[in-house]
């Protein structure tokens, strides 16, 4: 059971590992390529877009970091495990997220209240095509690194992944505006900037929300305790459940169970049964990391199962 498990670790450490080194190169290339772009074709929204991108560089990183750290084993000072640092690396993430995206509302709206239009440059297509380019990358990388943030159950994988798609909703709001602009609508550019504001914070606000549940021992999803109980309940010498909680702790589910048996059974035997369902849930739920097992004894019980002792 402990070999399966470090496998799995190993395999969650590698996938991390090979997503975010793959996220890391291509935000580079990209945030360079916005931003000469913008600079070019004189676009405040394309190297606003650009700023974001670049964020996603160091973003990313935090993730490597806090997925790494994550997985290490359980020590003295860390007995119930690492799993937790994945969230305070999905925290962080969404603080970084929402500082990026201020800076570029704080911008677009002194452009847009100032209302020089005027003197602004309408942007150069190399913008456009940037803005489109941006737009397939940053979705493509959504899906890729969101179908891995589920294959491997990460918190701050599956955060990386929406920074990925808030990025790719800036560039469909830059592309809006330099659209616009180049249209004869030179507000439209500082406009855009401001909506990249509005899905930046929207995407780290979710982000936030999702690791803070992570954080305070939220119980896990209903289907998933019910799946628990039914599991529990199949096993012929429990009478019933008088406890049922769980709680997640950072991407693992702990599970505190209490088991209605046979008062007149012995405490080896009670404890082969914990012992068996503590297995069976385990095995079937590879999320929960731990199953803590009481038994209580019940004197009342039916007549035929008595008469099956």
């Amino acid at each position: 059971m402990k070999e399966n498990k470090k496998m799995s670790e190993n395999e969650f450490q590698m996938i991390a590992n090979r997503v975010s080194a793959i996220t890391i190169f291509q935000n580079a290339m990209l945030s360079v390529f916005k931003l000469i772009a913008g600079m070019v074709a004189n676009s405040n929204a394309m190297i606003s877009d650009a700023i974001h991108s670049a964020s996603d560089v160091f973003s990313t990183i935090i993730v490597v970091i806090g997925v790494k750290i994550s997985s290490r084993e359980s020590d003295r000072e860390h007995p119930y495990g690492h799993e937790r640092m994945e969230c305070v690396a999905a925290l962080l993430l969404s603080m970084v997220l929402f500082i990026t995206g201020l800076g570029i509302g704080v911008q677009a709206f002194q452009d847009i209240v100032q209302g020089n239009y005027e003197n602004l440059e309408t942007p150069g297509i190399l913008a456009l095509i940037a803005a489109i380019v941006s737009i397939i990358a940053k979705e493509g990388m959504y899906w890729y690194t969101r179908h891995y943030a589920k294959k491997i159950d990460s918190a701050a994988l599956m955060a990386d992944a929406w920074h990925h798609r808030s990025d790719a909703f800036s560039s469909i709001g830059a592309l809006i505006g330099i659209a616009g602009s180049r249209m004869g609508f030179p507000v439209m550019d500082a406009v855009a900037s401001l909506v990249i504001f509005v899905f930046i914070a929207k995407a780290s606000f979710d982000i936030f929300r999702d690791a803070i549940d992570k954080m305070v021992d939220h119980s896990c999803d209903e289907h998933t305790e019910k799946e628990i109980y039914d599991c529990v309940m199949k096993h012929e010498d429990v009478l019933g459940i008088s406890l049922l909680q769980s709680r997640i702790f950072g991407n693992k589910i702990y599970v505190d169970l209490e088991i209605e048996v046979n008062a007149s059974y012995t405490l080896e035997k009670a404890h082969a049964i914990a012992e068996e369902i503590h297995e069976d849930i385990e095995r079937n739920f590879p999320k929960v990391k731990h199953v803590m097992i009481h038994e209580n004894p019940v004197s009342h019980v039916s007549d035929s199962q008595n008469e099956g002792e």
